[in-house]
């Protein structure tokens, strides 16, 4: 894209100032500092301007990303690079160029734009924009330069430090009137490593941010979102003046975000229409419990309206109404909160438009009273004073009076009026709540073993295996249930299971039968046998001291394994392993060896009582793990009698 005058000189004086700086580094020097690493981001700056322009906060920002490549085989991973936009953060202009180590200057001249896709968000009409850098080798720089335009000030994105790449350089400045007054937070890991300083002159504020060298960061599959551990600033316009003088709460406090947000209901669900009406009677018919009415109506928008995630503009924060949600039966969070709120308080049953953070978000209401915290919206309704029950259209197997997994342990703004709020945090079930129990039942045979298994679960271990048979069948299905029943060795053979009755969500039961050859060992009139089938947290010790970003559970639980093996006539046991169990402050096991007539029964048990395992409880992780595993290793034998 061709750049305008105005931006052109900038880039030019930031092309220069940058190739300056890209080649008074030391390569090598780089290259001791972050050893492995094909490439760093040199630098990086983000300059926010903020104003005042007829009489509204006005905001631009231009930025600036330098990578430079550090071997030959960095262009095999990172030479494809981009960027993301939307109607509320547009580019205005755009130049993107590779510098070689000889100092050539080669333009990208092809990019491409697409819908950039994402789970689970409350406003999405983001774009991504990619290209491939040209060029590339060792030494040479990769180069974008942004100027965007952020049409909606109360939604600023918070600006990370942290990478995949080690970051040499990375530098926020934010510049703003004294006519405004501009608050941040600090948030995320190793906060101590931004540097902060203020400067004002000429009726200006600026302040900078910077961090530098931030070593890359390390992915791991059961971490939180980024925005709990990548150090970050959060900033945002407290209040402003207008062009009259007149001082404008902005995003001030909690009440200033309660009346953004209920801004978006103003016009919502002024009645219920013929066929939502009609709706609502047939599914309370002869109902007189609140609580039951609440059950029926939840369940019929899980079963009938379903959940299609599209966000444009604007439509990322205002809901749909309700009559058309019914009559069309689809939508998204907001809507499934319209129609859920609809329809349960043309019911009688006191109901209210919610908004809420998943997990994925680490922010509260009262920290930050912005729209980053919450991305989702649900409906709240109140059976007895002062208490809540969350109900989640978009989660189809999620079991009345339990929250959906995402939301536990979050804060909910209710919107109980047009000027009155609860915020409320949502509870998380406790282990006892999500039960598994694994059963097996095995014997010998002349090949190995052969059993059968009966699973029972409840609570979130049951709504996760409802939904996962929603949406298998067929031979995904005989694939899912072969994975999810396997013990022993990769000849594990499933050869049948069923399904218990799906009528409750909260519970559900599997069976299956099975056979695994080569398994028990026979040696004279000697069989030896390590019924520890399923090896559980095997390969999960915690890369401890080097990993500090924390580990996310999905939810609490207990798990207890129940092996039961018949001892052939016969035969006497001849060495049973003793039992064990270990606890400490942050989890525990129990492995129990007994004889039972002529069975051999070995129980296991485990519990989780954490959502978010951080650092400092990672050892103690790990130490019950140390106990585990030898365990894994002991082997019972049966002797001829």
């Amino acid at each position: 894209m061709s750049a305008e005058k105005g931006l052109k000189g900038w880039l030019l004086a930031t092309a220069l100032g940058m190739c300056c700086n890209t080649f008074a580094q030391n390569m090598e020097e780089l290259k001791k500092r972050f050893p492995g690493d094909e490439a760093v981001m040199l630098h990086s700056s983000a300059q926010y301007k903020i104003r005042i322009k007829d009489g509204q906060p006005y905001v631009e920002s231009r930025e600036n990303q330098q990578l430079m490549y550090l071997s030959a085989n960095a262009a095999a991973y990172l030479g494809r690079y981009g960027f993301s936009h939307s109607s509320f953060h547009e580019v205005k202009e755009y130049e993107a160029y590779t510098q070689t180590a000889d100092n050539k200057k080669v333009k990208v001249t092809n990019f491409k734009t697409s819908n950039s896709k994402s789970d689970g968000v409350f406003y999405d009409d983001v774009q991504e924009t990619l290209f491939d850098f040209p060029a590339i080798g060792q030494g040479a720089t990769g180069n974008l330069n942004l100027q965007i335009v952020h049409k909606k000030p109360y939604l600023l994105s918070p600006h990370y430090f942290g990478r995949h790449i080690p970051v040499v350089n990375d530098e926020l400045k934010i510049s703003f009137p004294k006519e405004v007054t501009v608050k941040y937070i600090l948030k995320g890991q190793d906060t101590d490593k931004i540097k902060f300083t203020q400067d004002s002159r000429g009726g200006e504020t600026t302040y900078t941010f910077q961090v530098n060298d931030q070593p890359a960061e390390k992915d791991y599959e059961d971490a939180p979102g980024a925005a709990y551990y990548t150090p970050h600033v959060v900033f945002y316009i407290e209040k402003y003046k207008n062009g009259n003088g007149d001082e404008i709460k902005y995003l001030s406090d909690t009440n200033d975000l309660y009346k953004l947000n209920s801004s978006f209901l103003k016009d919502l669900n002024k009645e219920a229409g013929p066929e939502l009406k009609r709706l609502v009677d047939s599914l309370t018919y002869g109902v007189t419990d609140t609580a039951q009415k609440a059950r029926r109506i939840y369940s019929w928008v899980q079963d009938n309206i379903k959940y299609v995630a599209f966000e444009d503009g604007m439509e990322g924060f205002v809901p749909r109404d309700a009559n058309f949600v019914c009559s069309r039966r689809f939508g998204d969070c907001k809507d499934m909160s319209s129609i859920l709120t609809m329809m349960l308080n043309t019911a009688g049953v006191p109901a209210y438009y919610t908004w809420i953070g998943t997990r994925s978000l680490p922010y509260t209401y009262r920290e930050t009273p912005l729209p980053i915290v919450d991305n989702h919206m649900i409906c709240a309704i109140q059976l007895q004073p002062g208490k809540f029950i969350f109900l989640d259209g978009t989660d189809p197997t999620c079991v009345f009076g339990i929250p959906s997994a995402h939301i536990q342990d979050k804060e909910a703004l209710i919107a109980m009026g047009p000027d009155k709020y609860n915020i409320v945090r949502v509870p998380s079930p406790p282990k006892e709540t999500n039960q598994l129990v694994d059963s097996c039942f095995i014997q010998l045979t002349d090949k190995g073993i052969s059993g059968r298994i009966n699973m029972s679960m409840t609570g979130y271990n049951s709504m996760n295996m409802h939904a996962a048979l929603l949406y298998v069948n067929g031979k995904d299905k005989d694939n899912y249930m072969r994975s999810r029943f396997a013990r022993g060795s990769n000849k594990f053979q499933l050869t049948s299971y069923e399904v218990g009755d799906l009528g409750d969500k909260n519970k559900v039961t599997l069976t299956g039968k099975f056979e695994l050859q080569d398994y028990a060992r026979k040696i004279g009139d000697e069989w030896y046998l390590n019924i520890n089938l399923l090896k559980l947290y095997e390969h999960q010790e915690i890369d401890f001291p080097r990993r500090k970003m924390p580990v996310e559970y999905d939810y609490r639980f207990i798990k207890k394994y129940v092996t039961v093996l018949t001892i052939p006539d016969g035969y006497a046991v001849s060495y049973l392993p003793q039992s064990k169990s270990f606890r400490n402050d942050v989890w525990g096991f129990s492995l129990n060896y007994e004889q039972k007539d002529n069975t051999i029964i070995l129980t296991q048990e485990f519990y989780n009582d954490y959502l978010l395992l951080t650092a400092d409880h990672f050892k103690a992780w790990n130490e019950v793990l140390e106990h585990l595993f030898p365990l894994y290793k002991e082997t019972i034998s049966l002797s001829k009698k």
